[in-house]
């Protein structure tokens, strides 16, 4: 699995014939799971269209310091504080001079000084503009400064000459962009995380829920796309920001969350069901609201499905992890719905303790074995959940 997976990659594109590389490059950082965000500068597009960079990343590329459009989206400040590396490739000598100046007269050079990530260029030049003392001099302090140097690499110029200054492979600077980061724990990986309550109409104004707070889902989502995975995190009704780096799809009821789970588990490695789903539902729903006559109102409920089943008993199913938040002999409940749901891990807790806190005491539980994780905050304990998943995930034989 590559490093760059989950990372944030801010492509500068300068001008220059090797600009044309810089779609492959986009290519590669793509499928290396990298997200990529491009900014060119004008003499860029003269060479490789801004079309053709937006259809490869996925995302608006940006041209302009002062677009008024942009700005109302990623401004250039929320840009600059974006990246997790700025790579810029081709890097002209031009680029370079002005860079070595301090000078902040684009769009890109504007970025480069007002990000706080690590700063990779890759020149690109005839070999006589690359050997200038002029260009060494701005090389030298630009090194001095901390930024990472990708080549030049030496051979034939579209000019003719033959030399240094001709711009790495992007099969090269997709590996020394990789080289700058280290592998961490589920880089790659592509998780569904269910979290938060589910809520069950009575009528258009009242439902059936529980006291879930989706903080348990949210901090296992947070600290599996911090560790490299690509997380979709499936939620019912919660009062909580989208974790950073992660895909949200909100839902409602239990047959809602059902359903989402089916469209998005095809393509993912590992299922964690945390969300607190809820087991009944009402059989009719009334189409206004129920007025308050009797002193006594009677439901008929009826089961909902059972999601965490469901996904364990597919054909071609993920790793699935379950929960299980009980208010009595919770480690032996929790062993018999592992076994009963043919789950491949499970943690279970006490419901009274848990739910609503920001902190947890639960038991891991698989066929052979236990342990006992917290009391800590839902965030360190979701580390540890994390790990072991891991473990367990690579035990099954489930990792490339």
């Amino acid at each position: 699995m590559s490093t760059l997976s989950n990372r944030r990659i801010l492509l500068g594109i300068t001008g220059g014939i090797a600009a044309y590389k810089s779609a492959e490059l986009t290519r590669l950082l793509v499928k290396a799971g990298a997200e990529v965000r491009v900014v060119m500068t004008q003499a860029a597009t003269e060479f490789i269209t801004p079309l053709t960079l937006q259809a490869l990343s996925g995302n608006r590329v940006h041209t302009t310091l002062l677009d008024p459009e942009a700005e109302a989206g990623m401004g250039h400040i929320e840009l600059a504080r974006w990246p997790d590396l700025v790579l810029v490739a081709p890097a002209s000598a031009n680029f370079m001079a002005r860079l070595a100046e301090g000078k902040a007269d684009d769009i890109l050079t504007t970025l480069v000084l007002a990000t706080k990530a690590p700063i990779a260029i890759a020149p690109a030049m005839n070999q006589a503009m690359w050997s200038n003392p002029a260009t060494q001099a701005n090389l030298d302090t630009l090194r001095q400064r901390g930024l990472q140097i990708f080549g030049p690499g030496s051979g034939e110029q579209a000019c003719g000459d033959v030399g240094l200054g001709r711009m790495l492979e992007p099969g090269e600077l997709l590996g020394l962009s990789e080289g700058l980061f280290d592998k961490r724990l589920l880089s790659g990986l592509r998780l569904v995380i269910t979290a938060g309550p589910t809520q069950e109409a009575i009528d258009p104004v009242r439902y059936i829920s529980n006291h879930s707070s989706g903080k348990m889902g949210y901090a296992l989502a947070a600290e599996a796309a911090a560790a490299g995975a690509h997380v979709t995190l499936i939620s019912g009704p919660v009062a909580l920001a989208t974790p950073e780096r992660v895909r949200r799809v909100e839902v409602v009821s239990a047959d809602d969350m059902l359903q989402a789970c089916l469209a998005h588990v095809p393509t993912c490695d590992i299922f964690i069901g945390v969300a607190a789903v809820a087991d009944y539902r009402p059989q009719q729903v009334a189409e206004q609201k129920i007025k308050k006559a009797e002193d006594t109102l009677s439901l008929t409920l009826v089961k909902n499905p059972d999601i965490i089943s469901t996904i364990a008993a597919l054909e071609q199913r993920p790793f699935t992890v379950g929960f299980a938040a009980e208010t009595i002999d919770v480690t032996k409940h929790g062993a018999e719905k592992l076994q009963r749901k043919k789950l491949d891990l499970l943690f279970a807790n006490d419901a009274r303790e848990t739910l609503g806190s920001d902190s947890i005491t639960a038991t891991a539980l698989w066929a052979d074995g236990s342990q006992a994780l917290g009391p800590a905050s839902k965030r360190t304990v979701a580390g540890q959940m994390l790990n072991l998943i891991r473990q367990h995930y690579d035990l099954a034989g489930k990792a490339s």
